[in-house]
């Protein structure tokens, strides 16, 4: 039995409105005098950039852009990002939108430090040491990857997302400025705020730290959950719960969206320690071969996997109903209403609802259960132990 518990983090974290004007200060501090930014072009149109060159021009560092970032970037988006930080030679790499963006520049930063293909650091721990240092600034409220471990790449080819995950990828400097997700359109904003949702609940209900397979201290993914992680996911559920629809539903509301943008850190924090499970392992498949959105994937599959793993975690998920608003229930009861409250803000902000809306087929649905359950290391997180058979009853009644 594990007696020990460890807790990692972005090197410095910047919160707050306007924080991404200290960009080219806190880049000064560190002597970084020349970035590569990765972005997108749709950031770039709607001024985000600018406001982030801004800083930078301030400070007197100099920049390249490279603005060719996708949602769910493949591997093909990657390996331009690298041949232009190998033309740029930065001294740090910063990456400025969603998820994608950010889990592209830690993509781009190991191989610029360490050289190879992206397919050399797949899966934990495969990065042999510190990368190419990271600036990570969020411009939505949902992945967390701004202090996570973790970078996503979609293989077109096999048709399933793939992670490297190493603690050398939490950024050097965390920069969140809820100000650069006042923009965000309302369907970006929706399947952000659920993953924000699954990040908390998957860290909040995962197998506790002392009964994972682990000696302590032994380097791993996911820690299990521990106390901190579980504050932390408190907060960030409770969070989601008060302003997610009030930020879909009217983009201008300040509070909602900053909120929403202490919700998503929160929750990065928490499931980049304890760990995601079931729903994120069911959503790479799912997500490689029908492209939708990591969000959109993980807010559908959530009540599912809630419900399959009631048994395991009825006491924490009574807790969930008490942050999201439900009204006092003995235990039993109000673990359900935690499932069902899920499946109403699915209905209420947009998100998909069934894998059959994304045009995916009964069919395919045994080639999903048998990736999603070939992910090993999330198998160990969930608090219930599942077969490939019990994947499989997931998507059937998610379908």
């Amino acid at each position: 039995m594990r007696t020990t518990w460890s807790f990692f983090s972005a090197g410095q974290l910047q919160f707050g409105v306007g924080a991404a004007r200290t960009i080219g200060r806190q880049a000064n501090d560190r002597q970084w005098k020349r970035l590569l930014i990765i972005t997108d072009r749709q950031l770039r149109s709607a001024g985000v950039v600018e406001r982030v060159e801004e800083s930078l021009r301030a400070a007197a560092i100099d920049y390249c852009v490279f603005d060719e970032g996708e949602a769910e970037p493949s591997l093909a988006v990657a390996g331009r990002a690298i041949a232009c930080a190998g033309e740029v030679q930065p001294d740090a790499i910063l990456g400025l939108g969603g998820g994608s963006n950010m889990d592209l520049a830690k993509i781009t930063s190991i191989v610029a430090q360490h050289g190879g293909t992206p397919h050399d650091y797949f899966n934990f721990n495969n990065v042999p040491g510190p990368v190419l240092p990271l600036i990570c600034v969020p411009t939505t409220a949902g992945t967390g990857s701004e202090v996570s471990h973790a970078a996503v790449l979609t293989d077109t080819e096999n048709e399933i997302k793939v992670s490297t995950l190493s603690q050398f990828l939490r950024p050097s400097l965390a920069v969140v400025d809820p100000e650069l997700t006042y923009s965000c359109p309302p369907q970006v904003t929706a399947d952000s705020g659920i993953d924000a949702l699954t990040h908390a609940i998957e860290g909040y209900t995962a197998t506790d730290f002392s009964e994972m397979p682990l000696a302590d201290g032994e380097p791993a993914a996911y820690e299990g959950s521990h106390p901190l992680g579980d504050t932390l996911a408190e907060q960030a559920i409770e969070l989601v719960g008060r302003f997610l629809k009030r930020s879909v539903d009217d983009g201008g509301d300040v509070e909602a969206r900053n909120g929403m943008a202490l919700a998503a850190t929160l929750a990065g924090l928490a499931f980049s320690n304890c760990g995601v499970a079931l729903v994120h392992a069911l959503e790479y498949p799912l997500g490689g071969a029908l492209h939708c959105s990591h969000g959109g994937g993980n807010g559908l599959l959530l009540p599912f996997v809630m419900q399959f793993n009631l048994p395991a975690c009825q006491a924490k998920l009574a807790r969930v109903a008490e942050l999201l608003g439900c009204p006092a229930a003995p235990q039993a009861e109000a673990a359900q209403q935690a499932i069902d409250v899920v499946e109403r803000l699915k209905q209420e902000i947009g998100v998909p609802l069934r894998i059959n809306e994304l045009g995916g087929s009964r069919e395919q649905l045994p080639e999903f259960a048998r990736k999603a359950f070939a992910i090993k290391r999330l198998m160990d997180v969930n608090p219930r132990t599942p077969t490939e058979a019990d994947l499989l009853g997931i998507y059937e009644a998610a379908f």
